[in-house]
């Protein structure tokens, strides 16, 4: 054992692998020790905000409202943020078809355009050829446009120790340059906020630890079944190894992948959390582990000291347990972790297409990925929204398979050097 184990740590591709996997496990825990923030916490009103510096003013003297305004040349990069290039040309093309002179439009002068636009932009009517999808689009544009061009400053505001109540300290108009260090609440966002206004960095944290909690009990619950169908067919065979070969048959017949949207849509989505779905990911993905330790088995039964432990009269679970078990313990553990790391993809495919947990408690990458799509963050340009989270899934399957390399490489003499 302990020169497998030795073996083992000698896998560059298993080290590797090893020592990535643990780093993002490690994030998982040390992240919200220091950071206190809860995932799913609006922090911001508006939508898609870029990484940067913030001040959250969460008490108002104005307004009980959650205010955000970004330090770094505040006013221009705001109006940047939420009135791009793209949507001045989708304005001017929706003016131009309602009938405005197209040299009356002037893309520059954020203004002119704005009045052009409130004046004509009617929400319940559609232009001729125009998808839902795009009317969508303007209806979502003309919300977040709207006060762009406000000056109003932001108060801040602290609890007078004597009388409880909120007190004015000062405040913070929108083309100010202060320094951060002064300000309460401040906050920075590496990865700036998704549609709802919530902190992608924290999200994302608590969303792979989610996924990897899936991943695990999805892995589990696959391995387990795939284990013990597989040592049951390949040892007792006859009958016993046809009834369990006829159902893996038909599950092999039927992808995996359309069991589980099936039974995720038939569950509903009150009813969808993430160890449900775990569930499902693990009961439709067993088919291929039983396939390959019946077949471990099969070369294994009839070797010299199975046999001696039939002569010895033990029973057929003992035989299983201690004389064919130990011998395909290796090849368990890497079907695990394929196991392991197929779960965290299957989640992310069915959130992506709406049949995830539910959204209602913590998010999940998939869910993640699910809700830039919806609002559209990867046609409008906002690819912190998504990127990040495409990144942590690459990272989590690239690791886990470098560690399946690794062990196949230390177990399986023919692929040694």
């Amino acid at each position: 054992m302990r020169q497998g184990i030795r073996q083992v740590f000698r896998s560059g591709k298993f080290i590797v692998g090893f020592v990535l996997f643990t780093v993002l496990l490690l994030v998982t825990f040390v992240y919200p020790l220091i950071f206190r923030y809860a995932p799913l916490q609006i922090i911001a009103q508006g939508t898609f905000f870029p990484p940067g510096i913030y001040v959250n003013v969460f008490d108002s003297v104005t307004s009980p409202a959650k205010y955000l305004l970004n330090l770094d040349d505040a006013a221009a990069k705001r109006i940047a943020s939420r009135f791009s290039a793209e949507d001045r040309q989708a304005m001017k093309d929706w003016l131009v078809a309602d009938g405005v002179p197209e040299g009356a439009i002037d893309l520059a002068d954020t203004a002119s355009l704005l009045d052009l636009w409130t004046g004509r932009f009617d929400p319940t009517k559609s232009r001729p050829g125009m998808t839902i999808a795009k009317l969508r689009y303007y209806q979502r544009l003309d919300t977040s446009i709207k006060g762009l061009l406000s000056t109003q400053g932001l108060t801040i505001a602290a609890k007078n120790p004597d009388s409880g109540g909120l007190e004015e300290i000062g405040s913070v108009a929108q083309s100010d340059y202060v320094n951060v260090n002064q300000v309460a609440n401040v906050r920075v966002l590496p990865l700036g906020t998704d549609n709802f206004g919530r902190d992608v960095l924290t999200e994302l944290v608590a969303a792979l630890a989610t996924s990897l909690k899936i991943g695990l009990v999805a892995g589990t619950v696959a391995t387990l079944i795939g284990l013990a169908l597989g040592l049951l067919a390949g040892y007792i065979g006859g009958l016993v190894d046809d009834i369990i070969m006829f159902f893996t048959n038909l599950f092999t017949v039927i992808p995996s992948f359309v069991l589980m949207i099936l039974i995720s849509f038939s569950i509903g989505q009150e009813h969808r959390g993430a160890l449900t779905i775990a569930g499902v990911i693990g009961l439709t993905s067993w088919v291929w582990t039983t396939r390959a330790v019946r077949a471990q088995v099969l070369s294994l039964r009839n070797r010299d000291h199975v046999n001696l432990s039939k002569l010895s009269g033990h029973s057929v679970a003992y035989i299983i347990v201690a004389d064919i078990l130990p011998y395909i313990a290796s090849y368990v553990v890497m079907a695990f972790i394929l196991q392991m790391s197929a779960g965290i993809l299957s989640e992310a495919g069915l959130s992506i297409l709406g049949l995830g947990p539910r959204t209602t408690e913590v998010p999940t990458l998939g869910l993640m990925m699910n809700w830039a799509m919806i609002y559209q963050a990867q046609i409008l340009g906002k690819w912190w929204a998504y990127f990040p989270v495409i990144v942590v899934i690459a990272l989590i399957t690239f690791s886990m398979n470098l560690m399946n390399t690794g062990l196949d490489q230390v177990f399986n003499p023919a692929l040694r050097d």
